[in-house]
């Protein structure tokens, strides 16, 4: 268990947050592994603090990991958290992320169908399609921020195109996203909830009214039996899941090919290890950082851990994937690894279901843009490039590439 900091006298004692677990001076966006590893080393469940959300137990071994996701006494539903007060937590309307079965069963079920591998592979032209068009734009010679550039555009031209979000709305949806996933402040984040749940409601009412082949359209039509509320969580869960894991994956697994030129020369000379390549960088770089909180819905035991009824849990599926039980020498970005039993797309019931279309865009983007750029490298200092943190994801503010050149700065 994390250890209670003592405050002066008459003050309450907290859990620690991971930043006061980090040592002096260590950036915990930049690399929390260390944190991860030292609390791996003392157990599998630790009480921390988690800013703006309270404390909880975060779970740090793969095992553990794996047993707290599909233990069905930790449930999705903030109702079950002691600390639940009104009906509020959602992010907007309920999803199936913050659902429990029935519910979850019944809404995951309505989306599946869209997310098998046959409509994964019917969408590759697609995808293909847009990628070239996206890396036709970068230059030959020079210097771009391949997050800007590249691996945003892709997975919001993708995920837009599926569910019907007209072209001319899509900047301003990115901005809505991107503030509720990574809040910038409390106030910001709410405005960004109130400006994305009324686009949403109006966009969905019009498929409603004028429908189409979108997947919005289905949703909004009567058929599917989604309440007023259900239908606004539906549409926000798969816009923004949809691309914001996406844009992670491609360019952390494009800034892991560079920062070891080895692996980045053995998939040049073969690239049909590129699903591989992808499979070691949700691995070794999750962009979904740690699973949504569980509430345990009674006293349960996780992994030696007395969990009471009410707690809230939280998964951290990055730690998990740099066990050392189960990937030997985890902090190395390895092509060879085949990292059977990763949870970068999490596991059980909630396992990710955009999880084709997301290695599906990815190792299009990466085979492309290896196949096209023969010579690439870091246009600015690794250590000096901006991690974004949230509750959920990590992932690049920007990477800047050199293209046209072998060297590195």
């Amino acid at each position: 268990m994390g250890q209670l900091i003592p405050g002066p006298e008459g003050e309450p004692v907290h859990a620690p947050t991971l930043q006061e677990l980090a040592p002096d001076g260590h950036d915990l966006a930049t690399d929390p592994y260390p944190v991860y590893a030292a609390l791996r080393a003392k157990g599998p469940v630790h009480r921390v603090l988690v800013p703006d959300s309270g404390e909880c137990w975060l779970v740090v071994t793969r095992d553990a990991a794996r047993a707290a996701l599909t233990d069905p006494r930790l449930r999705n539903d903030i109702r079950h958290s002691s600390s639940w007060r009104t009906d509020g937590g959602h992010a907007l309307g309920r999803n199936m992320l913050q659902s429990d079965p029935p519910d979850h069963t019944r809404l995951r079920r309505l989306v599946a169908e869209h997310f098998t591998p046959g409509r994964i592979a019917a969408l590759r032209p697609g995808i293909e399609a847009t990628t070239a068009e996206l890396l036709g734009a970068l230059p030959r010679q020079g210097t771009a921020d391949l997050v800007s550039g590249y691996a945003l555009p892709l997975p919001v031209t993708v995920i837009c195109d599926l569910l019907g979000v007209p072209a001319v709305d899509r900047p301003d949806f990115h901005l809505w996203s991107n503030e509720l996933v990574l809040p910038t402040s409390p106030a910001a984040a709410t405005a960004a909830a109130t400006d994305l749940a009324g686009y949403l409601t109006e966009l969905t009412a019009r498929k409603a009214a004028v429908p189409d082949a979108s997947l919005l359209s289905d949703l909004a039509s009567d058929a599917s039996g989604l309440t007023a509320e259900e239908l606004l969580g539906m549409a926000f869960l798969l816009l923004v899941a949809g691309y914001e894991t996406t844009v992670n994956l491609i360019s952390g697994t494009v800034h892991a090919l560079l920062a070891d030129p080895a692996q980045l020369a053995l998939l040049r000379a073969d690239l049909s290890q590129v699903p591989a390549a992808v499979e070691e960088s949700l691995r070794y770089n999750s962009p979904v950082h740690s699973a949504t909180f569980r509430f345990a819905a009674e006293q349960l035991d996780l992994a030696g851990t007395q969990i009471a009824a009410g707690d809230a849990v939280q998964v951290s599926l990055a730690a998990a994937s740099r066990d050392p039980h189960h990937f030997p020498d985890p902090d190395r970005f390895d092509l060879t690894r085949r990292p059977q039993g990763h949870l970068g797309f999490g596991h059980g019931l909630h396992h990710c279901l955009g999880a084709p279309l997301a290695r599906a865009e990815t190792a299009i983007a990466v085979r492309m843009l290896v196949r096209e750029r023969r010579t690439m490298a870091f246009a600015a200092d690794p250590a000096q490039l901006t991690w974004h943190t949230g509750t959920l994801l990590r992932g690049l503010t920007e990477l800047p590439v050199a293209f046209g050149w072998s060297g590195s700065l």
